[in-house]
């Protein structure tokens, strides 16, 4: 079976959807962020504070290729993943790629917390709203180009994870 990718902004339920849907489906959840983390022994807001956002998306480049050569995965990725075209043209290879999305509202109620979300804290200037469209809008084209797009607003993580099981047995007739 083709890997599920799940790619999307932050706070979109990637991981949480994530989890359910490979039970759904049988098969392995394979989160990059948490890969990451583990394989370098330190949390990614710590990678970015040490070392910078560039030794981190090398980092992230690595766990895709990684990812993206194995099979029957549902994959979490991280909100700036699809910044990289090599990323998703590893992933795409042998992956299906759903994109959640969710309205701005969502984005920031579940992202709320500081320190968690390195990109968003350091976009954010004191105006969370105008980063979390500032960011959206940056990289809405490269959520375009998923398989399966699914709004995750107003939804249970278990409603969005059936409505991907729907989705993949259409996309895959």
């Amino acid at each position: 079976m083709k890997n599920v990718v799940l790619i999307g902004f932050m706070g979109t339920g990637k991981t949480s959807i994530g989890r359910l849907l490979a039970t759904r489906l049988g098969c392995a959840f394979h989160d990059l962020d948490r890969k990451i983390e583990e394989q370098h022994g330190m949390s990614i807001p710590a990678m970015f504070a040490q070392h910078g956002e560039s030794y981190f998306r090398a980092r992230e480049k690595e766990a895709v290729r990684d990812a993206a050569g194995r099979a029957n995965l549902v994959i979490a990725t991280g909100g700036g993943t699809v910044k990289d075209p090599e990323n998703i043209a590893l992933l795409r290879q042998n992956g299906i790629l759903v994109a959640l999305t969710a309205d701005v509202d969502t984005i920031l109620q579940r992202t709320r917390a500081r320190g968690t979300r390195p990109v968003l804290d350091h976009v954010d200037e004191g105006d969370r709203r105008a980063a979390v469209v500032q960011l959206l809008e940056e990289r809405k084209s490269l959520y375009d180009g998923a398989d399966i797009t699914i709004d995750t607003s107003g939804r249970a993580p278990l409603e969005v994870a059936e409505h991907i099981l729907q989705a993949l047995r259409i996309w895959r007739k």
